[in-house]
């Protein structure tokens, strides 16, 4: 059995266009925890997405981030996806000409390594297992990479791809954005299915319905580009009852915004 992974982030900043975004961004995730970050639109929930992720877009400026003790910042995107880490994308990316089969057997054999690679059956086997308890159409197999898929079935392949890649630290950028109550059942069953010990789970989310199907075991409140205040799952309901103000007013924050969308 391998470690349990561990995510470390410390003092991290990061910056978008020359404009300061992430101002000190702490947080450990672990095998086996559910962490969810809340906050309003424009505080850099997004771009800790991102910045971890590995976006040319976002200059880490300060800090330090490790996967099980390795440099995060010091690999490329792929280096990254090779070492665990998976990111469920807000607004997943339309890929004419690759079907979602060839894309997902590519993705897991660059994961595996030359001479490691999934043999044909054993991948048609998972991939129509986890497709059923995704209640997706076999046909989503043979269709281009979420062309023409709706904001939904967009949101299924995600989970899809996460658990055929099987990533150590899987960072889910508002999942529940745009689904409907079943979707989001049918999403969130997918999550739960593979909670264990060998992941880790960093949910950015606005909205407390999505914690009623993926129980979190910690709630972070992220404003002014940095977590400000962390609990446990009542915290997210006390969010959703009263919104952010009280935090603001608890912690003397006046303007919680720092630029950017999410």
């Amino acid at each position: 059995m391998s470690k349990a992974p561990k995510l470390t982030i410390k003092n991290l900043h990061a910056s978008v266009d020359g404009k300061e975004i992430l101002k000190g961004v702490n947080l450990e995730v672990k095998g086996g925890e559910v962490h969810a970050i809340m906050g309003p639109n424009g505080t850099g929930k997004s771009t800790l997405a991102s910045a971890l992720m590995g976006h040319p877009r976002y200059e880490v400026t300060q800090g330090e981030v490790t996967l099980d003790g390795e440099n995060l910042l010091e690999m490329e995107v792929d280096e990254r996806a090779r070492a665990g880490l998976f990111l469920a994308m807000q607004y997943p990316a339309e890929v004419s000409g690759v079907t979602n089969s060839d894309f997902l057997r590519s993705s897991i054999n660059a994961k595996r390594g030359e001479g490691n690679e999934i043999s044909l059956m054993k991948f048609i086997r998972e991939l129509d297992k986890k497709m059923e308890l995704l209640e997706m159409d076999e046909k989503f197999a043979t269709r281009y990479l979420n062309e023409g898929f709706s904001g939904g079935e967009k949101k299924r392949n995600e989970i899809l791809q996460m658990m055929m890649l099987q990533p150590r630290i899987a960072i889910m950028d508002e999942i529940d954005s745009g689904l409907d109550i079943d979707a989001l059942k049918v999403v969130a069953k997918g999550v739960n299915s593979m909670l264990s010990d060998e992941l880790g789970v960093l949910m950015i989310t606005h909205y407390q319905r999505l914690l009623n199907y993926i129980k979190p075991d910690y709630v972070h409140v992220f404003m002014q580009g940095r977590i400000v205040k962390s609990g446990g799952p009542e915290l997210a309901e006390r969010l959703e009852a009263e919104g952010y103000d009280w935090v603001k007013e608890e912690l003397g924050i006046e303007d919680e915004t720092v630029g950017q969308k999410a």
